[in-house]
């Protein structure tokens, strides 16, 4: 099971473009929202979660995925729920990930210290310890952190090969006809 925490100003193709294709690959994924299930995004799009944040059984997510936009941020850092949940599964040994503004959110939690990590850029001085990347993605071990929404889906990717391996995140590229 994956969770996508959707928190009121999130940035929807951060949460809706990994959450389409973890479905395609098999990967049973729920948004969960904070406050509700009907979440707003930061470009005025209203998306039903499955689920609300207190109805999500963490215990059971193999892997958390934390999506960017200002205000979703800030919402998950004023959400006890979910930051207790995401120090729990990395504590457990499960995934986490985050895109976008949301690795300052891993940062804080010291999840990205001393790990290869992206975010957006101009955010890199909110990162912490973490070993900063350039690029689209990047895995490091159980963290997979992504840099903005023009990387959803290289970010969605990476989701897949952590979960069902790299063939299959190939697959699911092939099938969706990502060049």
């Amino acid at each position: 099971m994956v969770y996508i925490v959707l928190g009121a100003g999130f940035e929807e193709m951060e949460a809706v473009v990994p959450c389409d294709l973890l479905r395609r690959a098999g990967v049973e994924t729920q948004l969960a929202g904070i406050g509700g299930t009907e979440i707003l995004g930061s470009r005025g799009i209203t998306v039903k979660a499955d689920c609300t944040v207190e109805e999500a059984k963490w215990e059971q997510a193999d892997m958390i995925v934390l999506p960017g936009g200002l205000g979703g941020v800030e919402s998950i850092l004023n959400c006890e729920t979910v930051m207790e949940a995401v120090k729990k599964a990395y504590a457990d040994g499960r995934s986490v990930a985050a895109i976008c503004a949301a690795p300052t959110i891993l940062a804080k939690l010291g999840i990205t210290d001393q790990r290869n990590a992206t975010c957006y850029p101009g955010m890199e001085e909110e990162m912490g310890q973490a070993l900063m990347c350039e690029v689209g993605c990047v895995t490091d071990g159980r963290v997979i952190t992504g840099r903005a929404a023009g990387s959803a889906f290289e970010f969605g990717f990476a989701l897949i090969a952590a979960l069902r391996g790299e063939e299959k995140a190939k697959q699911v590229a092939a099938e969706v006809v990502y060049s």
